[in-house]
């Protein structure tokens, strides 16, 4: 008698489910949702509850204009149906616009930035503005540069220096975020907080730091001039830097307040002295890494 009870209790549940799918079914949208799936019905009846859930989430990726109008429980995801066998599981997969995003920001697992503002992942060619002729020549370095390093040549980088709040960090960046996008590791350095972080890790990872900043195919020294000198930043930090980026001919970028002549002065007074040499020696590891340039403009930042 048990057996029996049993499977009338069974055959009542499969007729819940079959009511409540072809419940479901006389939705339009809905049908047309399960008609998408390549899954036979006597597996559909049993995921009614779930399916509606997907169908709801497969109509608002339908009608959506990008991740900002996602209507989904997870942004930039769906709900989806897979057939494993003879069950349906469930998973959340990225959308269309989630996967172009992905595909875009690609580019940002080829960037260090070394305390420099998260936003300059966002710098882009496309964005610098062009209403200022100051920043012509440097637009046509910029092709020229591209051009040179998908060939190989070895390009030099740039010794950019001008007026506070002209944009000189942005245009760099906007190249270097370029060149992530053709899958080139750049780093981007804030020169002076890396000095004060590379002098408190003597005791942990300073070889680390020092290596990958000096290692680095592209390296950008954002603000150079602005540190305090000593000699150990001249002599032991700044001087093997650019001897090693000149010998493996790594193009180097600098951005500065200074021309290189008054930089030159700032490197030769430090507090133990005058060496008007090492800061010549400094000086002229630059002009054979870079090309100078000047970037006159209005304040940006404001």
């Amino acid at each position: 008698m048990k057996n029996i009870n049993k499977v009338l209790e069974q055959e009542r549940d499969q007729l819940k489910l079959v009511h409540a799918y072809q419940d479901a079914c006389s939705n339009k949208e809905f049908k047309e949702f399960i008609e998408t799936l390549p899954i036979e019905e006597e597996i559909l009846i049993k995921y009614t509850s779930s399916l509606e859930d997907a169908c709801e989430e497969y109509k608002n990726c339908k009608k959506c204009k990008g991740l900002a109008c996602c209507k989904n429980k997870v942004v930039g995801y769906r709900y989806t149906p897979e057939k494993e066998k003879n069950i349906i599981k469930f998973s959340y997969n990225a959308c269309k616009w989630n996967r172009l995003s992905m595909k875009e920001n690609a580019y940002k697992e080829n960037l260090e930035l070394f305390d420099m503002p998260i936003e300059i992942k966002e710098a882009s060619l496309k964005e610098v503005y062009t209403d200022d002729k100051s920043r012509v020549p440097i637009i046509h370095y910029f092709k020229e540069f591209i051009e040179q390093y998908n060939k190989k040549e070895n390009p030099k980088g740039l010794y950019l220096t001008g007026s506070f709040g002209s944009g000189k960090t942005y245009l760099i960046a906007a190249l270097l975020n370029e060149m992530a996008r053709k899958k080139v590791e750049c780093a981007l350095v804030y020169y002076p907080e890396f000095l004060r972080s590379l002098k408190a890790s003597f005791q942990t990872d300073y070889t680390e730091k020092f290596d990958f900043i000096k290692k680095s195919p592209i390296l950008l020294l954002d603000d150079i001039g602005a540190e305090n000198e000593s000699n150990w930043s001249r002599d032991e930090v700044l001087g093997p830097i650019l001897q090693y980026r000149m010998q493996n001919h790594l193009p180097t970028f600098f951005t500065s307040n200074l021309t290189l002549e008054e930089l030159e002065a700032a490197l030769a007074t430090t507090s133990s002295g005058v060496d008007k040499v090492k800061a010549r020696r400094i000086i002229e590891r630059i002009k054979q890494l870079t090309i100078p340039m000047e970037l006159i403009g209005k304040n940006r930042r404001n």
